[in-house]
């Protein structure tokens, strides 16, 4: 294919600014709102188990209605999905900055993370529906890539700089930026084609069941973070969402137009793709939530320092749209991602023997190799995770991957934290804390290293397939 065909005429280039500045927005409200948690506290008076709620029942609402979300875009129409919840998350955002009591705050988080649920997949397939296979489709996935992680690593200094002003502005800031995002997306958006809806009417104990299993394990992996509160509950929880995730796949199975067509989890590219995110977001939520509790508790860092600290990081902003396509359209997707995985990993090794006294020097080249890593890796598991896949199911494909995301990041947090609570016991020295953190910095490591196995395996195994002497399938090109 020619280096033509990677070119993008102005209104191209709008649909894909639009779309990712939606995935930005998505980014920047997380980081911002973890910034200003203790100017909320102080303000509204909140327990530590209401304050933790706030971030909760985004997590809750997101991972809930994530793979609802993206069928909804398939079977309803990726741009009515995407311009309803855009606007759903615009008022929710802008009633959590007017919030008085807790309780608002609660609610206005959980809708928000449902309209992310149902946003995030219909941006992703307007993107893949909008951008043809190849050259093109990459630069858009990353600078789509570029924008999504831009957005973590920049909201935690604009969070800070907004907090310093009001912690509502971290509210009312989205709020600006949605209603742009939403006049752009009115006059440029368009669906690549018009899904049909299926007969026989959308899959309802499919969508109740799924949801519900989504609801329950998200909760489950929330609870995690405090081992010792209710062991029996969160074992009953996990209990019962494995048991509606039984139900689900029963209704699939028998259902003439089901929800989520369970032969699209046979894709073993598709299943690697989405165990890698699931690992690498983790990973990086785990590192960053340690690496905040040690520059601000431990070093007494502001959250302002502690931003601009991370912000080299945000440099896969610039990297993953272009960098990041050249080296897919020359090597490969697979041995970019890999690549990515490896750096990750090394970033995280080279951050272990962290100390009281450490300098920002001895800290700078863990940061710089995360920035390199999301560069090469966010775009990247989003081409693993839509390659091959049916136009039709596009939008499932992005609820899938947002899914491991999702849950990535929850377990991530929950991982560390239980770590690093079952290290510290009951010491309360700096030199104790300083040891739970870096026990609990395994985590991260760990979690690196295995997604880089899962992904090596999958380019050994494309690499044996491309041998063998007979036809080359869809499903091996994808897997290579």
């Amino acid at each position: 294919m020619s280096a033509t065909t990677a070119r993008m005429d102005a209104r191209a280039w709008g649909v894909l600014l639009v779309l990712a500045g939606a995935v930005f927005l998505e980014g920047i409200d997380v980081a911002m709102l973890n910034v200003a948690l203790p100017a909320i506290r102080a303000d509204l008076g909140l327990s530590t188990g209401t304050l933790s709620g706030v971030v909760s029942a985004y997590v809750l609402g997101y991972g809930g209605f994530m793979l609802l979300g993206g069928r909804a875009a398939d079977l309803l129409g990726r741009r009515r999905m995407f311009l309803f919840w855009l606007a759903v998350f615009l008022v929710f955002s802008g009633l959590g900055g007017l919030a008085s009591e807790g309780w608002m705050l609660l609610v206005a988080r959980f809708v928000t993370g449902v309209a992310a649920a149902f946003m995030a997949p219909a941006g992703l397939a307007l993107i893949t529906g909008n951008f043809p296979e190849g050259p093109q489709r990459t630069k858009a996935l990353g600078v789509y890539a570029g924008t999504a992680a831009g957005g973590f690593s920049l909201g935690l200094v604009v969070g800070g700089l907004l907090t310093a002003i009001g912690w509502r502005w971290v509210f009312f800031a989205p709020v600006v930026l949605s209603a742009v995002i939403l006049v752009a997306a009115l006059v440029l958006l368009r669906d690549a084609d018009s899904p049909e809806r299926q007969a026989g009417g959308f899959d309802l104990p499919g969508a109740l069941s799924v949801t519900g299993a989504m609801l329950l394990l998200a909760y489950g992996v929330v609870r995690l973070e405090h081992p010792g509160d209710g062991t029996a509950l969160t074992l009953g929880v996990f209990a019962a969402g494995a048991a509606l995730l039984g139900i689900f796949v029963l209704v699939e199975r028998r259902s003439a137009n089901p929800l989520v067509r369970l032969g699209i989890l046979r894709s073993g590219p598709l299943v690697r793709a989405n165990l890698g995110a699931l690992l690498f977001l983790g990973s990086f939520a785990g590192f960053q939530f340690l690496a905040t509790l040690y520059l601000q508790e431990l070093r007494g860092w502001s959250a302002l320092q502690t931003g601009v600290a991370m912000l080299v990081i945000g440099m896969d902003t610039i990297l993953a749209p272009t960098l990041t396509p050249r080296l897919v359209n020359r090597f490969g997707n697979v041995p970019v991602l890999l690549g990515g995985l490896v750096v990750a990993g090394v970033g995280y090794a080279l951050f272990l023997p962290f100390d009281l006294d450490w300098t920002y020097a001895a800290m700078l080249p863990t940061m710089v190799l995360l920035g390199i890593a999301f560069s090469l890796t966010y775009g990247p598991l989003t081409m693993a995770a839509t390659d091959g896949v049916a136009e039709s199911e596009q939008g499932l494909a992005g609820g899938l991957l947002y899914t491991s995301f999702q849950f990535g990041t929850a377990l991530g947090l929950s991982a560390v934290t239980a770590v690093s609570v079952a290290a510290l016991g009951g010491a309360t020295a700096p030199e104790a804390r300083l040891e739970a953190l870096r026990t609990a910095l395994a985590v991260p490591v760990a979690a690196a290293v295995a997604a880089v196995l899962i992904t090596a395996y999958g380019l050994l195994r494309g690499a044996r397939g491309r041998h063998v002497p007979e036809p080359a399938t869809g499903d091996v090109r994808a897997s290579a």
